[in-house]
């Protein structure tokens, strides 16, 4: 069983990463979806993705849920049926899950050197402290994707922009941590975000 890492923020929340080793089949095998995550799994075009959302499943096992606890509402954010907070990602060949008892987002990204061609589309203010000819550019610019992306799943809100309404105040890779706001509609609140990076991979995530 692949779980990769477990992170215990506070003991109200705890993260689970899990690395996708298993095929298809295999993590098929053993688990108990409803009908409708049993049909969207079977609708998937790639297999990676198929992969992902079942390694997903797995790691809901392992805090001790099913496929039955978890639900979606119309923006499609995922919640638990007992109240706790939940956020999912996958991307490539990791997934993770947090959950805690307050407002949570997480997010995995692939570290990857065009995130810096499309950095004006969700970079603002941190243009700011950010230095384009550092050697842990495309690093940074990936723990800012991955705040705001956090962020993002943490609202579910149509109409939030990365760049216009998440901001993500300065931070360096030997304090794995920072802040983060959102300014939106009057709305201000701030976060705390956490980030690390593993084998080209970076996860971020925000608490309430």
């Amino acid at each position: 069983m692949p779980l990769y890492k477990t992170i215990t923020v506070n003991s109200q929340t705890t993260v689970k990463i899990w690395k996708i080793e298993e095929s298809y089949d295999y993590l098929l095998s053993d688990l108990d979806l409803k009908p409708e995550s049993l049909t969207r799994v079977l609708g998937m075009k790639s297999e990676l993705h198929q992969r992902g959302f079942l390694s997903v499943r797995h790691l809901l096992r392992d805090f001790g849920y099913t496929d039955q606890d978890l639900y979606y509402d119309t923006n499609g954010k995922p919640h638990l049926k007992n109240g706790k907070h939940i956020s999912i990602t996958h991307s490539f060949t990791f997934s993770a899950v947090i959950v805690s008892d307050k407002e949570v987002g997480i997010d995995v990204e692939k570290q990857r050197d065009k995130i810096g061609v499309i950095a004006k589309k969700f970079v603002e203010y941190e243009f700011e402290y950010l230095d384009k000819k550092a050697p842990d550019y495309i690093n940074k610019l990936t723990v800012i994707w991955g705040i705001k992306e956090s962020l993002y799943k943490l609202f579910a809100t149509p109409g939030m922009l990365f760049r216009e309404h998440f901001l993500v105040i300065p931070f360096t890779f030997q304090s794995p941590e920072t802040f983060c706001w959102i300014d939106y509609k009057g709305l201000k609140k701030r976060y705390k975000a956490n980030f690390l990076e593993f084998e080209g991979f970076t996860c971020s995530y925000v608490i309430e």
